[in-house]
């Protein structure tokens, strides 16, 4: 194989889906950002196509200080700005 041809197999390979991100982060600890600012960290329960998005263990935070524990809580998709891993 040539070297051009190993650089375009390895990019192919790197590149990924916001899809596969979001099932290989299933099960672990998120961050979840609001567009109203809010944050919260929780397990990534699950999540559908709307983006909309089932916590386990759920902290809330408002202005990065700590306002709630929830057990499980539900965030309607259309609310999220970003999902990264905790």
């Amino acid at each position: 194989m040539s070297e051009q041809q190993q650089s375009v197999s390895a990019a192919a390979v790197a590149k990924k889906s916001p899809t596969d991100f979001l099932n290989h982060i299933l099960g672990r600890r998120v961050f979840v950002r609001l567009n109203s600012g809010i944050d919260y960290r929780g397990v990534l329960a699950c999540l559908d196509g709307y983006m909309n998005i089932a916590l386990e263990q759920t902290e809330e935070y408002v202005d990065g200080e700590l306002r709630n524990r929830y057990g499980d809580a539900f965030i309607r998709g259309n609310n999220v700005l970003y999902i990264s891993t905790a």
